[in-house]
């Protein structure tokens, strides 16, 4: 009976000591994925901030659009305006002569 104890205790031990290499086994590969995973992160995290810089790259150029045309649009009323002016001053031009004739 102590000999059947004796083998019950080794089986008990080797078991033991089975189910803590399984278990520091699996404590490696979580620390893998653990580092694997900070990686993913930290490569997101700098794409992230990548894409705010682009992003406010492409703002500011947006905003200089803006005002870039809201300038074209004054050249094109000037324009407008100088013409129609010009026009105007001929048609005065015209009555001053029919006048004068």
């Amino acid at each position: 009976m102590a000999d059947q104890k004796k083998g019950n205790g080794h089986e008990l031990l080797h078991l033991l000591e089975t189910r803590v290499r399984q278990l520091i086994l699996q404590e490696k590969d979580l620390q893998e994925q653990c580092r694997a995973l900070e990686g993913q992160i930290a490569e997101r995290d700098r794409k992230i901030e990548e894409l705010k810089q682009q992003n406010l790259d492409a703002q500011a150029r947006y905003d200089n659009l803006k005002v870039a045309r809201m300038l074209e649009l004054s050249d094109n009323d000037t324009r407008n305006a100088r013409q129609r002016l010009n026009h105007l001053v001929r048609e005065v031009d015209k009555c001053i002569a029919l006048l004068k004739a």
